[in-house]
């Protein structure tokens, strides 16, 4: 990104009220806003040039005193075996992140980033493996489903906040990109039909349930107990299990929306029944559903998806204690479908070909 790009005000990530006060601060009418935002949010637009009933002049203008984010798709792959597309994109200051379409019964689903990179550290997860590198601009979360929507030629139903990153640490700008996806002037996309994961940072999702949003939180679980979480995930040291239980029963307290826990089974590490029976006894006592996922293994690691006897019996062993539970469908798994490996593997033959 050049130095004055960095200036320049981020005009996708602009309310319609903060865009009227702009167009006063340059002098045009406040109806302007009505129309660029119309263009940005429903017409989808990748540029101020598509603006056609804005004059020359005044798109001119605009492009001196704003910076519109208009990502660009790097690669597309499809899935031979479900149809799942996984995007990479790049975004103006040369990083790449990925987001993942899937069709389904009820509508199209979107899995975007929050984030380039990550510094949670689960063990089991690509995105992490290279750090934090920044985190992503509302407009650049709302863009992945703006470009995907474009490519595809179908709308987005279900927009999940799951892909690389963790939503919680790039927290103002998520707030903002929910306002923003959900606004009746632009994709008007129901907050019911929003979900955000997140790995465990307690003192953020209370500050989300004050919100009281009618978003669906996720929180990747994926052990019942703290000695076993804390291998798996560093975020559990610093935040016991005890206190997460904690946080989403203040969360469905305050907000009446059921929590989702994600569970990934890894083969020999958590999947047997004990922590089964374990993880019910942890959530009985709450309103909440569980997504089994086996893991996507990546090659960094020497973590192994669960059987398939192993995933059932899990699941019978919650189902008998009552536990609502849905082993996830997994999508696109012949096309780097795990978070970050997509990223990851264009950045490293990228390099190979360098050293080459």
């Amino acid at each position: 990104m050049m130095q004055n790009e960095i200036r320049k005000t981020d005009i996708k990530s602009l309310t319609l009220e903060e865009l009227k006060e702009q167009m006063v601060l340059l002098g045009e009418k406040p109806f302007r806003a009505k129309q660029m935002y119309e263009w940005m949010h429903k017409k989808l637009a990748r540029s101020f040039d598509e603006m056609s009933n804005l004059s020359k002049d005044f798109r001119e203008k605009c492009r001196e005193s704003f910076a519109y984010t208009s990502l660009r798709v790097v690669r597309e792959q499809e899935s031979q075996l479900d149809g799942t597309k996984k995007f990479l994109f790049e975004l103006s200051d040369g990083n790449l992140v990925e987001s993942v379409w899937m069709r389904y019964k009820h509508g199209n689903s979107v899995c975007i980033s929050s984030q380039v990179g990550c510094r949670m550290g689960c063990r089991f997860c690509a995105s992490t493996l290279d750090g934090l590198e920044r985190s992503l601009l509302p407009s650049e979360m709302l863009d992945q489903i703006y470009a995907i929507t474009l490519l595809t030629g179908e709308r987005v139903s279900n927009v999940v906040v799951m892909g690389t990153g963790e939503p919680l640490d790039n927290y103002d700008n998520l707030l903002r990109f929910i306002e923003l996806l959900t606004d009746e002037n632009g994709l008007n996309v129901s907050q019911r039909n929003v979900t955000v994961s997140t790995c465990g940072i307690v003192p953020k999702m209370r500050e989300l349930a004050q919100e009281k949003l009618q978003i669906t939180l996720a929180l990747s679980l994926h052990a019942p107990t703290d000695e076993k979480r804390r291998k798996l995930m560093p975020i559990a040291n610093r935040y016991s299990v005890a206190e997460l239980m904690e946080a989403c029963a203040y969360y469905f307290e305050r907000t009446g929306r059921r929590i989702t826990f994600e569970y990934s089974l890894v083969a020999g590490v958590n999947d047997n029944k004990e922590e089964a029976r374990e993880l019910a006894a942890l959530i009985g006592h709450l309103n909440c559903h569980v997504n089994l996922i086996p893991v996507n293994p990546i090659e960094e690691r020497d973590y192994r998806e669960s059987s398939r006897t192993a995933v059932l019996g899990f699941q019978k062993e919650l189902e008998k204690n009552k536990i609502n539970v849905t082993i996830r469908r997994e999508m696109g798994r012949d096309i780097d479908g795990a978070c970050g490996q997509l990223r990851r593997r264009h950045t490293k033959n990228i390099v190979e070909d360098v050293t080459c």
